[in-house]
């Protein structure tokens, strides 16, 4: 088969790979029919993340047809049209129980070297590095899905590929990043970050009862985005003070809820801690270039919530820890529970509630893939969300 591969920083190609097959009873191997480069993919790309090996299959987006399936798998059969969360559960351990499916505690045969790093390992995910078990992704014709019974949900309506693919990751990742603000009705939510996940975020902070959603980004596409279909105020943070505007908007205030939509490199530019961080890791003094957490830490009004979908990889520095402590602020975080979030999302999606379709730009065959990332991390051509068909 034909699958998107990392071969070292700044270098994806589409290789000839072999073709996956069922390894455990519980496994699906899916057709793939649509696949997106996410975010977080830009990380790998990038460099940041550690554990990568040439050849690794990129992508943790996918969705399809069920091809086959192993023996013990009951909720899955041949023909379901399924989308796969990027989270791989077992369904059964402490945590799946308790619906932390990216906690999950068997499914990252790699989980000491992440222990290491971290204290404890989460779960395996699709198409990221070893550190989370190297498992092939989904930007490719085809898709080992291990725990089949655990992960894809089925669509069972004919809602077009683009209206449910996104249940994969950026849907849910937008809602968790909201429902962890613990927003009220009538709160002021600002979003850090307008790219996919801060435009699921925005829109599911209205669902989740927001008075006004506030907007921050430097790309003229993504915040005329946020404004027309998120319905949001914006904040281009090239041309004003963020935490000024804030103050201004919310009458010395601050919001009630702030959401980190950015992660591990925030621009930030041209602030003194922004060029820091840049320095640093281009040296590798750090892994993480943390202005927009920082901003939204400060921003938050006095016992409000800070909520963090944005990823990060280590250890950021100059963590405003008595900013956090002083004012009272909580703070949230962590991959997505997508397991948690995907048949209530499509409910939602089969009911005209939500159409997450509106974040595409950009609409390329696979073997494109590799120039997308380009284009895609440089922000060119207006690209905020690239949709892959195999």
């Amino acid at each position: 088969m034909r699958a998107i591969c990392w071969h070292g920083k700044g270098d994806m190609r589409v290789d000839t790979v072999p073709d996956p097959r069922i390894e455990q009873p519980g496994d699906a191997i899916i057709r793939v029919t649509a696949t997106a480069i996410c975010g977080s993919d830009l990380h790998l790309y990038d460099g940041y993340v550690p554990m990568m090996k040439a050849g690794d299959i990129m992508g943790h987006e996918p969705m399809g047809i069920v091809e086959e399936v192993g023996p013990e798998v009951t909720r899955l059969k041949k023909g379901d049209r399924v989308v796969v969360p990027f989270v791989i559960a077992c369904g059964s351990c402490f945590f799946c129980e308790k619906s932390l499916f990216s906690c999950c505690d068997t499914t990252n045969p790699d989980a000491a070297a992440l222990a290491e790093l971290q204290g404890q390992a989460g779960a395996g995910l699709f198409g990221y590095s070893h550190l989370y078990g190297g498992y092939p992704g989904g930007q490719a014709q085809y898709l080992r899905v291990p725990h089949a019974d655990v992960g894809p949900v089925v669509v069972r309506s004919d809602q077009p590929d683009e209206k449910v693919l996104f249940l994969s990751d950026i849907l849910p990742t937008g809602w968790q990043a909201a429902e962890q603000g613990n927003i009220q009705p009538g709160d002021t939510v600002a979003v850090w970050g307008c790219g996919p996940v801060g435009q699921m975020a925005i829109i599911s902070a209205w669902l989740l009862g927001a008075g006004r959603v506030i907007a921050i980004d430097r790309v003229p596409e993504r915040l005329e985005m946020a404004r027309m279909q998120g319905k949001a105020e914006v904040i281009d943070f090239t041309k004003l003070d963020v935490h000024d505007q804030l103050q201004v908007m919310t009458k010395g205030r601050g919001p009630d809820v702030c959401i980190d939509a950015v992660g591990a490199e925030s621009h930030g530019l041209g602030s003194m801690d922004a060029m820091m961080d840049k320095a640093k890791a281009a040296v590798g003094l750090t892994t993480d270039r943390i202005h927009a957490l920082r901003q939204a830490i400060h921003c938050c009004r006095k016992g409000g919530t800070v909520s963090v979908p944005g990823v990060y990889v280590g250890f950021p520095d100059k963590f405003p820890m008595g900013a956090a402590f002083g004012k009272g602020l909580t703070m949230r975080m962590g991959q997505t529970h997508a397991q948690r979030f995907l048949q209530p999302l499509l409910d939602r999606i089969d009911k005209g509630e939500i159409d997450p379709s509106f974040v595409i730009t950009h609409r390329l065959p696979l073997e494109e893939g590799p120039a997308a990332y380009d284009t895609f991390r440089d922000k060119k051509d207006g690209c905020i969300k690239v949709v892959l068909t195999p």
